[in-house]
């Protein structure tokens, strides 16, 4: 069996329920079961078999979930792209992955033409093709998505996730959001990611909820539905928390239907959940990557007040290990090390590259290249990036620490901290700052920040002021770009 029989199943048992509402219109689970239908025929006549692959360019839209349930019948494959991507960057993404078909709405149809895909189509709505339903020899079993991961390192890599493991991440999702068929999910992130696809959308029309679907986040929008629609979970990464706290109509809205509200993608400052829990919504916290599907570990809502910061504790389907070296040997509570995941929801590897694959798995265990340390209650606390670690004199300093820090200051917009090359220590802390428009804030002004905050050796040596930091579409801030613009020094 496949993916899609969940859907198949609810709207055989609740026709009339809305499965997703979008720019103004209620899909029942009954019509989205039709348009899945109709697009499994037409993706069958247009020859596309198992293992093809097939690629979605375009903002949130029901169509690309259509599209996915309809080729996991079909034991194909999905490949959501990025729309901020240049052509150039979609074109090594299409000459990796040879999607069968493209599928664009219409707003990026002269983009994607540039692309080299075999063959390009334009969705506007509705599937015309295909009389006959071909066979669905789709399962489990098959690969499902071939995830570009969001490259904060570099050159995205294809992580290729089963139907199983996103059933698995579901239920990871599920627990982690106490959600049931009376949820009401308001999905605002982009769903070219797994953040927005996989961390509460497709689990919740798996639990029988129903989504809220906004095309693209825009703050005001996002508050304007929660007043309207009365959603009781969403999902903000911190750059959107930051863009929801500085609307004009942050303190105008009611909120009140949030049962929670779910953070994660990176270190999520503390300001920002506390600003949250004074309108009395929890901020729980999920972490993982691309590779996990996402879901790692979770902060549940009973522990978001206690435990501000915290990435909770391993999913419901997963195990974590705190790996202090190469072996795998457990790191003892308090001690920093690499955290590494196993469990149904994490990839099968990278599309086309079994090196890389090869030098993220150990025995089973897939090696994530973030740090933290897990306290004596079991609870984790990310510390950052492995190659963000900044070795000074000796001295391990994780810029989560600093930057924890900066995010506290009212003067601050945004910030964040890089390694850059010092002749003495061998490396010290940059913080690279957005002041808030207005703010007088200089160097002293941030040095001053520190006393009594952080042992004297964290503290930057270098304070850099910017217009705007370089991030990813998910809000992540592109350290490696950014070293880049400062140079050495």
């Amino acid at each position: 069996m496949n993916l899609s029989r969940i859907i198949e199943r609810w709207a055989e048992h609740f026709p009339t329920k809305p499965a997703v509402h979008f720019r103004g219109t209620d899909l029942s689970y009954a019509v989205l079961w039709e348009r899945i239908e109709e697009a499994t025929r037409a993706l069958g006549s247009r020859g596309i078999v198992r293992g093809d692959r097939v690629a979605f360019l375009g903002y949130n839209n029901p169509d690309m979930l259509v599209l996915l349930f309809g080729l996991a019948r079909l034991g194909a494959i999905l490949v959501p792209l990025n729309w901020r991507l240049t052509v150039a960057e979609h074109r090594l993404i299409v000459q990796d992955c040879a999607p069968r078909l493209l599928y664009t709405e219409p707003e990026f149809a002269a983009h994607a033409a540039e692309l080299g895909a075999s063959s390009c189509l334009t969705l506007d709505g509705r599937w015309r093709e295909g009389e006959a339903m071909p066979a669905l020899p789709g399962s489990d079993d098959d690969d499902m998505l071939v995830m570009y991961t969001s490259g904060t390192t570099g050159r995205p890599k294809g992580a290729v996730l089963r139907q199983s493991a996103l059933l698995w991440n579901a239920l990871n999702s599920i627990h982690a959001h106490d959600l049931s068929q009376l949820d009401h999910v308001l999905s605002p992130l982009p769903m070219f990611h797994v953040g927005g696809l996989n961390n509460q959308t497709l689990p919740a029309l798996l639990a029988g909820a129903t989504v809220t679907l906004q095309q693209r986040f825009e703050p005001g929008q996002w508050l304007a539905e929660v007043a309207a629609r009365r959603p009781t979970i969403s999902l903000l990464v911190p750059a959107t928390m930051q863009a929801v706290l500085a609307h004009p109509n942050w303190d105008k809205t009611d909120l009140s239907s949030l049962k929670m509200i779910n953070s994660g993608s990176m270190v999520v400052p503390d300001s920002m959940i506390r600003a949250f829990h004074a309108r009395g919504i929890p901020v729980g916290q999920i972490y993982g990557s691309t590779e996990t599907a996402p879901i790692a570990s979770v902060l549940q809502k009973e522990d978001a007040m206690t435990m501000v910061g915290s990435a909770g504790k391993p999913a419901l389907h997963c195990e974590i290990r705190i790996a202090v070296d190469d072996r795998g040997t457990e790191a003892p509570a308090g001690t920093v090390g690499e955290i590494w995941v196993r469990g149904p929801n994490v990839m099968r590897g990278y599309w086309n590259d079994p090196q890389a694959t090869a030098g993220v798995f150990h025995e089973g265990w897939f090696k994530t290249g973030d740090l933290a340390r897990r306290d004596h209650g079991g609870f984790l606390w990310i510390a950052g990036r492995i190659k963000d670690v900044i070795i000074s004199g000796g001295e391990n300093i994780y810029p989560a620490e600093i930057e924890n820090v900066l995010a506290d200051c009212p003067a601050v917009a945004e910030s964040t901290v890089i390694g850059v090359e010092d002749p003495r220590w061998g490396e010290t802390a940059c913080a690279c700052i957005v002041r808030r428009l207005g703010a007088a804030l200089d160097e002293s002004g941030v040095l001053s920040l520190f006393h009594d905050r952080l042992a004297r050796y964290k503290h930057p040596r270098r304070i850099v002021f910017v217009d705007e930091l370089p991030k990813n579409a998910m809000g992540k801030v592109q350290k490696f770009e950014l070293k880049r613009r400062l140079g050495p020094g």
